[in-house]
């Protein structure tokens, strides 16, 4: 039986959801992201891409390309709110769905034609989400992810495509290389400076060659632009999450103690998320007391995986969780509601620094372990607090 796969795409979301809230800006160039000179390009409309605007520039060159355009600070709450409507619309809808990011989606139809045609009921899903949303979405539908999800590009914007079964590598042989999904810049670059351009070409090469060229990415490339990923859609469920708890050696008051823990666990969980390739969107934090008595508060929140804003959701939700002021003998942090994404909603961030600072530390504790960099917050070391990892004081 071959495969029913669609990739849906809300086009230019953060666009489309601030164009929602002010028509005004319905056909102007729009650049989402920070509005101040160190800002980085979060996402951007069609319009101001005609003057070379793209996501992940920094907002000064942005500027200098289109100085027409209008910047809007982005908005996490209302991005959220949109991505979730939208998904509770597809889980109404479908059997089965992977929510691979805040506004992309895999949805498997496999099996479906023997009811109703797949495509024309997709067809008629992306109109329910368009009427109830007012936000305009693509999709592509083929026998595989990657298929789809280059198809999704191609019917851009606001418009779909179905790539029928057995036609695959003709839909891609005239594409560029940079145009298969995990192929970058740098690699595309690489690939160039051999020739290496249009998907036929890297289609003609035997498998070796890549290998050679790439390793095991250029084996995973070379099936790609021949049109064969066997990946399943993966079912979402918002009970997806990570956590971490201390039972402490003695019960304890020490607010600032706890704070400390608190702040250390957050830490080293945001930085699972992110190497992970995950943004939260619920985080939960749990007190139990020396007589076992335990309590919870929990928040839902804009996706995110940034450490200084998750502690401060911590810190705020133990301070409203702990009322008894009584010794604790356990406290723990949860984060769930996850899903896949993380580069573009890090682009709402305060400054291009920041950001940078984030993969800098991501990079030394990829490197060298996850204890390679810690926030001083994290330490206790500006309040000669407890450090939770030696016990010591500092």
């Amino acid at each position: 039986m071959h495969r029913n796969v669609v990739h849906m795409d809300l086009d230019t979301f953060f666009v489309s959801v601030e164009r929602l809230k002010d028509s005004r800006l319905i056909g102007k160039p729009v650049i989402v992201g920070g509005t101040g000179g160190r800002g980085v390009v979060a996402s951007c409309s069609y319009e101001a891409r005609f003057f070379g605007v793209h996501s992940a520039m920094p907002m000064r060159i942005a500027r200098n390309l289109c100085p027409e355009a209008i910047v809007v600070k982005g908005d996490y709450e209302h991005y959220s709110a949109y991505s979730n409507m939208v998904t509770e619309i597809i889980s109404e809808k479908v059997p089965l769905y992977e929510k691979s990011s805040i506004d992309e989606f895999y949805i498997d139809m496999t099996g479906m034609e023997r009811f109703f045609g797949a495509y024309r009921y997709i067809k008629e899903l992306r109109q329910q989400i368009i009427k109830e949303t007012g936000l305009p979405i693509s999709f592509g539908m083929s026998e595989n992810k990657t298929v789809s999800k280059v198809a999704t590009g191609e019917a851009k914007p606001n418009n779909y495509m179905e790539i029928v079964h057995g036609t695959e590598k003709p839909f891609l042989a005239p594409l560029q290389v940079k145009k298969i999904p995990m192929v970058g810049d740098v690699t595309a670059q690489l690939l160039k400076k051999m020739g290496i351009v249009r998907i036929k070409t890297v289609q003609e090469m035997p498998i070796q060659v890549m290998d050679n060229i790439l390793g095991e990415n250029g084996r995973t490339i070379w099936r790609k632009a021949n049109g064969i990923d066997t990946s399943p859609v993966e079912p979402y469920t918002e009970k997806k999450s990570i956590s971490s708890e201390e039972t402490f050696d003695q019960d304890t008051i020490d607010v600032k103690r706890v704070k400390v823990i608190l702040a250390a666990m957050v830490e080293k969980l945001a930085y699972q998320m992110r190497k992970d390739g995950k943004l939260t969107s619920i985080v939960t934090v749990k007190v139990r007391y020396s007589d076992f008595d335990t309590h919870t508060k929990q928040r839902r929140i804009p996706y995110t995986s940034t450490d200084h804003t998750l502690i401060q959701v911590v810190k705020e939700l133990f301070d409203q969780v702990f009322e008894r002021r009584v010794l604790i003998r356990l406290v723990g942090v949860k984060f769930s509601g996850l899903v896949n994404g993380g580069y573009q909603i890090n682009l709402l961030e305060d400054s291009i620094e920041l950001i940078q600072l984030y993969q800098q530390m991501d990079y030394l504790r990829n490197r060298y372990g996850d204890k390679a960099v810690q926030r001083l917050s994290a330490t206790g070391y500006q309040s000669k607090a407890f450090n939770p990892y030696n016990g010591k004081k500092r």
